[in-house]
């Protein structure tokens, strides 16, 4: 009998798998995917599929589902400020989050209401308001697809960027096994660093709250763009923003209108708004013939409002972009992994 992907995907879309395998250990992570590779046959790891758009065809090789669960904290940390956790890679990233906040661990607050699991955080530098997995991964273990070894990066060897590391430029390469934090022992937050989030704790850019307060209030703004998961919301049948922030050159962020948004990047670049070129392209909240649109709440999330295939959604995709490249010469860039569907084309 065969496994639709649908069934392990937020996008609720996706064709089956030929062959479909949960490991919940993290040899059985290595030994199925080591198996595959052997013989040469496609491997589809997959954690909490909400980062995941699967083609309606489905996936002609095996899955890999990472099941392993629980985390553990050094031992020899004493009364230090700090406390270093390691948390297997197939657990649920914001049960971790959770965690941390009743512990009085600081330092991933404001990434709370994430979907998703905890090894998949690293490859994708996980962030919102403010926060990156990067500010507090100290070490992420991996098996080596191509030395057949299990490997240890240090968080300096990771390679951040925006939404994106070493593993995701190298993509098939790592499996992520497990990944170390540091944290720090303390009952407020660490400095918040995004306005709105700032704003609605009613305290200055900079400031620290509550671990509790900051962890409800980005879930209530979470949960208001339709960015947590509830079945009965189609908004939430995504893969959350679709698109990443473009980050341009000086010469392309200013042939932008003057109030296009601007934040200084790495070097010399210059980071923009997605949401708000899609918007001014013309693509506003609910855009789209159901059942694939953007969301009603926020127009960075391509959604399935129930019974949506894989061909439409990326169809909608496609469409955006277009819109996108075609008003402001900027080419957007898809978040979610592509699993037998590209954008490429049209």
């Amino acid at each position: 009998m065969t496994e639709s992907l649908a069934e392990h995907t937020t996008f609720r879309v996706g064709g089956p798998a030929r062959r479909f395998v949960t490991a919940t250990t993290e040899g059985d992570v290595i030994t199925s995917v080591n198996d595959c590779d052997e013989r040469g046959e496609p491997v589809l790891v997959l954690g909490g599929g909400s980062n995941t758009l699967v083609g309606d065809d489905g996936f002609d090789g095996t899955v890999v589902l990472v099941a392993t669960r629980g985390f553990t904290v050094d031992p020899h940390v004493g009364v230090s400020s700090h406390v270093d956790v390691t948390v297997a890679a197939g657990e649920p990233w914001d049960a971790f989050v959770a965690a941390a906040v009743i512990a009085g661990w600081t330092g991933i607050e404001a990434l709370s209401g994430i979907p998703g699991t905890v090894g998949a955080t690293p490859i994708q530098n996980v962030g919102a308001y403010g926060q990156e997995v990067a500010h507090a991964v100290t070490g992420v273990r991996v098996w080596d697809r191509q030395e057949r070894r299990v490997a240890m990066f240090t968080a300096a060897e990771c390679g951040f960027g925006y939404r994106t590391s070493l593993f995701k430029r190298e993509p098939g390469r790592w499996v992520v096994l497990a990944v170390s934090f540091r944290l720090v022992r303390d009952e407020l937050s660490a400095p918040v660093r995004y306005v709105e989030l700032a704003q609605r704790l009613e305290i200055p850019l900079g400031g620290r709250a509550p671990l509790v307060l900051v962890r409800d209030v980005v879930l209530t703004l979470r949960r208001g763009k339709g960015m947590v998961l509830d079945a009965a919301d189609h908004n939430t049948w995504s893969a959350g923003s679709f698109f990443t922030n473009p980050t341009l050159d000086a010469d392309a962020a200013a042939a932008l209108p003057p109030d296009a948004p601007r934040y200084p990047a790495d070097g010399e670049r210059v980071k923009t708004s997605a949401a708000w070129l899609i918007e001014h392209a013309g693509f506003g909240k609910g855009y789209g013939t159901p059942p694939a649109t953007l969301s009603t709440r926020h127009v960075l999330a391509i959604t399935n409002r129930g019974g949506a295939t894989a061909s439409q959604l990326i169809a909608l995709a496609r469409e955006i972009r277009d819109g996108v490249r075609n008003r402001f010469g900027v080419e957007l860039t898809p978040e979610p992994t592509l699993v037998g569907v590209t954008l490429e084309g049209r």
